[in-house]
């Protein structure tokens, strides 16, 4: 056994090198989010009264039941303010996880890099050793560091630590399923699918159990364990329990799995393709399509969920949010004065914020395929690097764009749906997400700009996501200088429905991201390739 685990140490620091910025930019997203939503509550919820009105409007919401998980103790500030980042962002952190570890095995052995690394002393363990390491030290550390962070802002310490304790065990939960995952398949993507339809799985189960299905289904689900053990209301601690023993069967599999397989393979064999591509991939787009396509889909999906959940939540944000500090913060937020109007601004321009992050993400595609080396018999053809790039980079646009217009499709019609004038409230809704794009925009120009001038930086691209996230999300609320606010391209969005509508800062915004992908193409067009 211990010859099979030789080389994790130096795996281990490998993966944190390569995940410098990577882990440390979603630390600070996560950390800053809990930390941020309670400072804020405070103020929303400033007694006991407005919590209970808060608690039992989302009680008498199967919709937002769904979402969040239940409040099990109306009168605790902690479990109010808390009930969206413990149920919907518990789920997101697990996502993490997997896509962290599976891209230090699955992938890295996909990409013949464990292959070169296995011809030394290394042995068979090691690299799933590594990416457990690092993707549960991640997860701990943000717990660590958020019980820490919601403590100094004054939650309870007790329920501080469990709310911690709760998304650590979600996060090693989430490497756990994808250390199995990254098993089956040969196919990194293949591997991330099969963990997020897992984690799908156990998100309806705990909907379902927490709504209109049996109770018990909840427990069959890691995402109904961190809301069962109640952090502000009752610290159920020995729900770690259960946790442990599915982190440990799940990872102990894992383990067997890699004795069995061999290198490079997976426990079921993929299934071989057409002897001949079909007749429309050949051109750079539509490979970069037909790469992308899967993870489009389900973005798309998602955002059409959300959406229709938030159109539902908006007719009643007024029961939700009844006191005077609520609505002064959420009309803050949403820059106008009526509450529904508000809340649609706020979140839409939530939604923008994710959709960037599936812009960069797309962006970097052109990264990924670069350092593995499929770039260069691509461009050893006609294919020309503006057209390589524009590739990837169209797709990062369009599907950016596409995902904003869905979360508006959805929320528009759950919204007419709800109060009965389908046209003026569809076309109000959609209305005010069209005007999010070009601030998205932005964010996969920087990546352009990123990728043509100074390549091995290109993830630097999650910092600035992460810096417009938090002067979006928190600048108004903590008083922040115009100049800083100013920064977000965010910032610069119309803020509808409701608001005055101006087209000015909409081109601005669209003529500053064309000129970004324009400096990287043109970078791109100069540099050595890898």
């Amino acid at each position: 056994m211990r010859q099979n685990l030789t080389g994790t140490a130096a795996l281990t620091r490998l993966a944190l090198r390569r995940d410098r910025i990577v882990l440390p930019v979603w630390t600070a997203i996560f950390v800053l989010l809990a930390i941020g939503s309670a400072q804020a509550s405070v103020e929303v919820f400033p007694d006991e009264a407005s919590r209970i009105k808060a608690a039992e409007a989302i009680n008498n919401s199967p919709a937002l039941i769904a979402m969040y998980g239940r409040v099990y103790d109306v009168t605790s500030l902690g479990e109010v303010s808390m009930i969206k980042l413990k149920g919907l962002y518990a789920l997101f952190l697990a996502v993490l996880a997997f896509f962290t570890l599976i891209r230090h095995t699955r992938a890295n052995e996909e990409a013949g890099r464990l292959e070169l690394i296995g011809s030394a002393v290394v042995g068979r363990y090691a690299a799933l050793t590594a990416g457990l390491i690092v993707t549960c030290a991640t997860g701990i550390t943000i717990g660590t560091l958020t019980a820490l962070g919601l403590t100094a802002v004054g939650l309870p310490f007790a329920g501080s630590v469990a709310f911690g304790a709760g998304w650590a065990a979600v996060a090693c939960t989430g490497a756990a399923i994808a250390a199995v995952a990254a098993q089956v398949t040969e196919n990194a993507r293949t591997a991330n699918g099969i963990a997020a339809t897992t984690l799908g799985v156990f998100y309806v189960l705990r909907a379902v159990g927490d709504t209109s299905g049996p109770g018990w289904l909840s427990w069959l689900s890691p995402l109904g364990w961190v809301l069962h053990l109640r952090p502000y209301a009752g610290n159920r601690w020995w729900v770690l329990l259960v946790f442990l023993v599915f982190i440990v069967a799940a990872i102990a599999a894992s383990y067997a799995l890699v004795a069995r397989r061999d290198h490079g393979a997976g426990l079921v064999r993929p299934r071989p393709g057409p002897p001949d591509a079909a007749g429309w991939l050949r051109s750079p787009l539509a490979l970069a399509w037909r790469l992308q396509r899967g993870s489009l889909l389900a973005w798309t999906v998602g955002f059409l969920l959300i959406g229709a959940v938030m159109g539902n939540i908006a007719a009643d944000i007024g029961s939700i949010l009844d006191n005077e500090n609520a609505r002064e913060m959420i009309t803050k937020m949403g820059g106008v004065s009526g509450l529904t109007d508000a809340f649609f601004a706020a979140e839409l321009g939530i939604l923008a914020v994710v959709a960037s992050a599936y812009g960069v993400q797309s962006a970097l595609r052109l990264r990924s395929e670069e350092t593995s080396q499929r770039a260069e018999p691509v461009l050893a053809t006609a294919v020309s690097r503006p057209s390589f790039a524009m590739s990837h980079l169209s797709l990062a646009f369009l599907g950016s764009a596409l995902l904003v217009v869905a979360g508006g499709v959805g929320a528009g019609l759950a919204h007419g749906a709800q109060t009965g004038d389908m046209g003026r409230a569809f076309s109000r809704v959609v209305g005010a997400s069209l005007v999010q794009i070009p601030a998205v925009w932005i964010l996969v120009g920087i990546v352009a700009t990123l990728f043509g001038l100074l390549p091995r930086w290109s993830p630097l691209a999650w910092v600035f996501l992460v810096a417009f996230l938090l002067i979006g999300e928190f600048g108004s609320l903590f008083e922040l200088r115009q100049e800083v606010m100013d920064i977000s391209p965010y910032a610069h969005v119309p803020r509808l429905p409701g608001g005055e509508m101006t087209a000015a800062p909409l081109i601005w915004l669209a003529a500053i991201a064309v000129a970004l992908t324009v400096a990287g193409l043109a970078g791109f067009r100069r540099r050595d390739i890898g």
